[in-house]
């Protein structure tokens, strides 16, 4: 495994992280056995990098992480997770307020909680979970960050950007607060390059690139006849308005992945591409998904021409309710 630096914060985090939202119970066939076993391979593999939040399962997440570190004692490991919004609203729209997302109690109240479903005193990175930039200037939120790292309940802040807006950050970004952004990129979702990523280059802010298979077309299971069962948030992301669009993007794409590649590996390779991703967090919940993923942690870069091809298949997406 390939670690990166993250940041201002120095971390050498894995290049290759564990994103655990399957894992709480939105996506169907949730095992909480087979989701530990998972995550202790990813760890003995050299993942150190685990990113969860209270809303997946309200808290089911997060607690699989502390039944991780009962079994397999802390070696260099970091956490990341998220408060939820208040209103339980994502994302959050431009007419939302601090005062119906993250007031100040709102947010302490959430880092007791994660801190004891995690097992932590300290939790290393505390992000938000949805974001509007509206909010930016608001000193509310800004002393709350400032109090809990100097209290030494966080390590290092983070913004978690609404999907399909990764420049709704940029002013949050200017006011020092903030270490790590989380944020859709993927062959598809290429548009974080544009002013996101120079931002963070500029300001020493870690990046933290999640969905890197758009919720799964991008692991090649997708066809025109898939269907996921309604208590699975893909049924809702694939349903009549994404899933041929994205069939559609996926048939002009295969036919570009070299001979003894597959698909999730181009994916990953993609993203690892650049220089500007601190870390990437597929969801994973099988022992095999694990190791074929980090096995694209080697340091073997994609050709500067397979790149530029890729660059290709960028899909600018305007949000939608559906994509929520």
């Amino acid at each position: 495994m390939k670690h990166r630096r993250f940041g201002r914060t120095g971390w050498q985090v894995s290049e290759i992280g564990y994103g655990m939202w399957a894992m709480g119970g939105q996506w169907a066939g949730s095992d909480d056995n087979a989701s530990v076993r998972a995550l202790a391979r990813a760890l003995e593999l050299g993942c150190n990098f685990f990113d969860t939040a209270w809303a997946y399962g309200d808290g089911r997440s997060e607690k699989l992480f502390r039944r991780l570190l009962r079994e397999h004692p802390r070696r260099n490991v970091y956490a990341a997770t998220k408060v939820p919004p208040k209103n339980r609203i994502w994302p959050a729209g431009p007419k939302s307020r601090l005062d119906d997302t993250f007031p100040p109690d709102h947010i302490r109240e959430y880092v007791e909680k994660s801190a004891s479903n995690l097992g932590l005193e300290s939790i290393d990175l505390l992000q938000l979970h949805v974001w509007h930039d509206n909010w930016a200037g608001d000193e509310r939120w800004q002393r709350t960050v400032d109090d809990l790292k100097r209290e030494k309940r966080i390590k290092a802040f983070g913004i978690s950007v609404n999907r399909w807006e990764p420049a709704n950050v940029l002013k949050a970004l200017r006011t020092g607060l903030v270490d790590a952004v989380q944020v859709i990129y993927n062959i598809f979702d290429q548009s974080p390059e544009d002013e996101l990523f120079p931002a963070c280059r500029e300001l020493d802010i870690a990046v933290i690139a999640r969905v890197p298979f758009d919720e799964g077309s991008l692991t090649g299971m997708l066809t025109k006849a898939t269907r996921f069962e309604k208590d699975d948030w893909r049924s809702r992301y694939f349903g009549p308005e994404n899933l041929m669009p994205t069939i559609i993007r996926l048939n002009r794409l295969k036919p570009g992945i070299p001979a003894g590649m597959t698909l999730p590996e181009l994916a990953l390779r993609f993203i690892l591409a650049n220089p500007a991703v601190s870390t990437t967090i597929p969801g994973m919940r099988r022992i095999s998904h694990v190791e074929a993923n980090i096995a694209a942690s080697d340091g073997k870069p994609l050709p500067p021409a397979l790149l530029e091809e890729l660059k290709k298949h960028r899909w600018d997406r305007p949000p939608a309710p559906w994509s929520a």
